[in-house]
């Protein structure tokens, strides 16, 4: 390394120098001490590929992807109706015949019926450019067409009489004109109630379980479900999933679970499904025809991403009763949506089985912190620094944060929550506020701004009252050691009065919910449109949608477009391609985007995705993380076998080894949450490292006199910058 960046500076000109020292110190610092620095090079095309596909392009048309078809420049045989036309209405000249086709395509009523033919502006000004020249080159014209355009110019007509002939026209150039209206149709989502007939089939019963957090809400739904000849219980987590699941086989009412990665059955043997199911709410089966189902977190409608698969289950869960367990800002929506169901709705409010009580006072100090006390952050950079103070302190710590696997997230609460253990702090995300009951008697907001990406861009955003509310509630609960009240205050004094405001505000009824296209209409839209990419599909049936923006909003679907162009140039039919956009993969980690790729990539070829193949692509077996580093680099290769899982339960012939896989990944998580327990360890090597890196990059700035009368000598013989 350091000879190499010897010769770098050394065949640099005078004035290049310095870009050299900066290249220098960038390789030094992103290669020094990183044990497995050869994966990320073979990331880092696949995240310039991500970031290309990030940025903002022209939305696709039907113009751009529809090949016109090529007409003759001349008549091939010249009928006697022709003659005819030519004897009776007489010649045209070029430039008369110009002038109509001028006027008539300035006519707003021309643009407005080819508009309603399904020729949106970029293909209208085609079509017309192609009729316009087809009627000054054409000879002889077509006797109709002939009359008619001499009918116009003698007066005896208007210019907008010509749009059947250039309607004709323009379907013989784009056939798909004539099946328009199907693809209108298959984008129609005015109604979705009306996608799941067998919901319709039946009158069902809609119970509203509204009110805050634990307010027992999920509770009392919960005892139906256990009533019940047969029950569905659909969570906006996996970990809510296992949860229920083992409540539910706990108590001798023997229940499946279904989630995207894992199939766990009552019957060992796996051959008799239970009457009763918890999955999460994606995996949500519409068809099987149940006595009660609950969908939990019912306000998740309004989720941007994930609000689809809510309104999806509401729509189309096949029960008798239902029951939607959230705030009370979505009753009016849920009644709303009912009119369309033909549902009957039941409301039931609860109130906080516990009180609150938002201080006046923040912590000020991490030597003020508490036994009981969780800490909320919205970065990794903040759980870092607070650990290492918490560690100088001599107090132990848990950690919780998104991206850990289910497994550790599990493992660090029971920590938290043993009365024996000595970790009695928590420093968290967000990611404590669903699924996790916890023993915090005050929770601490180190900051209330998260960093939020839309298109590819990061920003700074205030947290919703909803997310405030959602993780206020985690203290005090019913149940936990510190049920008798819960606290809730601020790290910093600046964000008192912002974190008031927000706990305090009035949350805004839902009035929308989230929708999607469909596997069936997308591949509908293949159908006619074969040489078309998934990513023009997707475009080209948000152009052609139709919605009732009163009730409902797209979702957004950047995720599966930007997959959809990584996997672009990858063979597979239509619908397996939508399979693989639908894989729910952090994109912004570039070891599982680069993952997705390979395994379509074997998938295409028609090779079996193996244990022994996987094992190979991730460097098996992986050492115990010992700097940040690695922590995140095995938290992204149990997220690879997380889609393995994912996968295989949609292709189980080409993703044969579930059972090695997850062996592997439950070594994985152990390795996670060695290095978890260890996390001030981790960050005091890692701060070591870069302190190394730090003083080779100055060393190699100060290099020896001598080398330095060297570079200038040979500045002077190389010619300079231009």
């Amino acid at each position: 390394m350091h000879l190499f960046s010897t010769q770098l500076v050394l065949r640099c000109p005078t004035g290049a120098r310095h870009k050299a020292f900066l290249s220098c110190s960038y390789i030094l610092r992103n290669n020094v001490h990183n044990r497995s620095h050869k994966r990320t090079k073979v990331s880092s095309r696949v995240a310039k590929q991500l970031k290309l596909t990030q940025t903002h392009k022209k939305p696709v048309s039907l113009a751009g992807v529809i090949k016109p078809s090529v007409l003759p420049s001349q008549s091939p045989n010249t009928s006697t109706d022709d003659t005819v036309a030519l004897d009776f209405a007489g010649p045209l000249s070029k430039a008369d015949i110009l002038a109509v086709l001028n006027q008539f395509f300035r006519q707003p009523e021309v643009k407005s019926l080819a508009m309603q033919q399904g020729m949106e502006h970029s293909l209208f000004l085609q079509a017309f450019s192609e009729f316009r020249k087809y009627c000054a080159t054409i000879s002889p014209l077509p006797s109709e067409l002939h009359i008619k355009l001499s009918d116009i110019i003698n007066g005896y007509g208007t210019a907008t009489d010509l749009f059947p002939f250039f309607l004709q026209h323009a379907k013989v150039m784009y056939p798909h004109l004539d099946y328009v209206k199907d693809l209108r149709h298959a984008s129609n989502l005015t109604s979705p109630a009306q996608l799941f007939p067998l919901a319709r089939a039946k009158q069902r019963k809609i119970i509203i379980h509204a009110g805050p957090t634990n307010s027992g809400k999920t509770y009392h739904a919960f005892q139906r479900y256990l009533e019940s000849k047969s029950g569905i219980y659909c969570g906006p987590l996996k970990m809510l999933a296992v949860e229920l699941a083992q409540k539910s086989n706990d108590v001798g009412i023997a229940c499946d679970l279904v989630t995207g990665e894992e199939r766990n059955f009552a019957d060992p043997e796996g051959l008799m499904p239970a009457a009763h199911i918890s999955c999460t709410v994606e995996m949500t089966d519409i068809e099987r025809p149940i006595e009660v189902a609950i969908i939990d977190e019912i306000q998740m409608l309004r989720d941007k991403q994930r609000g689809w698969a809510w309104l999806r289950a509401f729509l189309g869960v096949n029960a008798d009763e239902v029951h939607l367990c959230g705030e009370e800002a979505v009753i009016d929506l849920i009644k709303n949506i009912a009119l369309d169901t033909g549902d009957t709705v039941e409301v039931k409010r609860y109130k906080r089985l516990t009180p609150i009580e938002y201080m006046n006072e923040p912590l000020g100090s991490i030597e003020n912190v508490q036994d009981g006390d969780c800490i909320v952050c919205f970065n990794k950079s903040s759980i870092y620094q607070l650990c290492r103070e918490l560690e100088k302190m001599g107090r132990q710590c848990a950690v919780i944060y998104g991206g850990l696997p289910p497994g550790t997230k599990l493992a660090q609460a029971s920590r938290f929550n043993d009365p024996e253990d000595p970790c009695k702090v928590l420093i968290a995300t967000d990611a404590i506020g669903m699924g996790i009951n916890l023993n915090i008697r005050r929770v601490i907001f180190y900051s209330l701004l998260k960093i939020e990406e839309s298109r590819g861009s990061k920003i700074n955003t205030v947290i919703s009252p909803s997310q405030a509310l959602q993780i206020a509630g985690r203290c005090g609960r019913y149940g936990t050691t510190h049920k008798d009240k819960g606290y809730v205050t601020t790290f910093h004094g600046k964000d008192l009065e912002l974190m008031h405001d927000l706990l305090n505000k009035q949350i805004n009824p839902i009035d929308k919910a989230g929708i999607h296209p469909t596997a069936d209409m997308i591949e509908l839209y293949g159908y006619y449109l074969p040489h078309a990419s998934l990513s023009d599909i997707i475009d080209i049936f948000l152009s052609l949608m139709t919605i009732d923006g009163d009730k409902y909003f797209l979702c957004q679907i950047d995720q599966f477009k930007q997959i959809a162009e990584i996997i672009e140039h990858i063979e597979m039919p239509l619908r397996t391609r939508y399979v693989f956009c639908c894989a729910p993969i952090p994109l912004q980690s570039a070891f599982v985007t680069t993952m997705l790729l390979k395994y379509a990539r074997q998938f295409s070829a028609g090779q079996p995705i193996t244990g022994k193949w996987l094992a190979e692509q991730i460097g098996w077996p992986l050492p115990k993380p010992i700097t940040l580093n690695e922590l995140t680099h095995l938290e992204a290769v149990h997220d690879s076998m997380d889609l393995y899982n994912w996968l295989s339960y949609r292709f189980e012939d080409q993703f044969p080894d579930k059972v090695e896989v997850k062996d592997m990944q439950m070594a994985i998580d152990k390795a996670i949450l060695e290095g978890v327990c260890e996390i001030t360890k981790l960050v005091v090597i890692s701060e070591n490292n870069s302190d190394k890196d730090d003083m080779r990059v100055e060393k190699l700035k100060t290099l020896p006199s001598n080398i330095s009368r060297i570079l200038e000598k040979l500045s002077e013989k190389l010619p300079n910058e231009t």
